[in-house]
């Protein structure tokens, strides 16, 4: 199948026209905007979204009122709040973690989720190699600058992930069709992986090729996260780089 390439200035274009990837119809801008100015939200957030663009991205994926989506290795759920808006009462979100990342977060959860906020957020915290996703339950996925880290590993902290077995429980759990959403750092052309441990970057190419091992199909590339001036040499949390990274965004379907 043909990959569908989408700039910053389409991604507009195809809100206004309803066009989505690959040819899917893509939900009125509305809904995308309604969710970033939803009035609970954090100021923090409101900065974030200048640099995330998260109502392009998430145009370009064409998730929708009604479906039930995974946000892997979500974090502190900035995209999990924004995703609970766009899917509606009739959806859900399942933000996903390991035991590492759920400490590492649990003070951005601790805000975000205080006083009963969010209920429509099912919080999942399991470990990486039994995440408990089921078979054919969601509709979509993504992962957030968190898809190198099933290739980082720092000692007992954050234990190194069975990557493949990983992958495997994600394309499962999809419904055949479903799609995954991966917005990532970029690393050097032909770095592999390797990277992943010590910039905290990934290579473009090398997931391609790793989804594709795991049975996901690369449909669509949005390029409005581009940056042509980072330095790909730098760890993504250099003050020269860091908020500002080189990033790419695909979007893959579960064969």
């Amino acid at each position: 199948m043909r990959t569908i390439r989408i700039t910053a200035a389409s991604a507009l274009l195809a809100l206004a026209m309803l066009a989505g990837p690959a040819g899917a119809a893509t939900p009125p801008a509305k809904i995308y905007a309604a969710a970033l100015a939803a009035a609970d939200r954090s100021d923090k957030d409101r900065e974030r979204d200048a640099r995330e663009r998260p109502a392009e991205v998430l145009a370009f994926a064409g998730f929708s009122p009604g479906m039930r989506i995974a946000d892997l290795f979500g974090g502190g759920g900035y995209y999990s709040e924004i995703l609970a808006h766009v899917v509606g009462p009739q959806g859900k979100v399942l933000l996903v973690n390991n035991p590492p990342y759920a400490a590492f977060a649990k003070d951005d959860q601790a805000v975000r989720f205080k006083d009963g906020r969010l209920s429509a957020v099912e919080r999942v915290v399991a470990p990486s190699d039994n995440l408990g996703l089921g078979t054919a339950q969601l509709d979509a996925a993504l992962f957030v600058m968190s898809y190198h880290d099933l290739y980082y590993a720092e000692g007992k902290d954050f234990p190194r992930i069975d990557a493949g077995q990983f992958l495997d429980q994600v394309q499962r759990a999809l419904k055949p069709g479903g799609h995954l959403l991966i917005v990532d750092h970029v690393a050097a052309p032909g770095t592999g992986s390797a990277p992943a441990q010590t910039l905290h970057r990934i290579d473009e190419e090398f997931t391609v090729k790793d989804l594709a091992a795991h049975g996901f199909e690369l449909v669509g590339r949005f390029e409005g996260l581009h940056n042509a001036t980072d330095d790909h040499s730098k760890l993504v949390f250099d003050p020269a780089v860091r908020g500002h990274t080189d990033r790419f965004v695909h979007l893959y379907r579960r064969r």
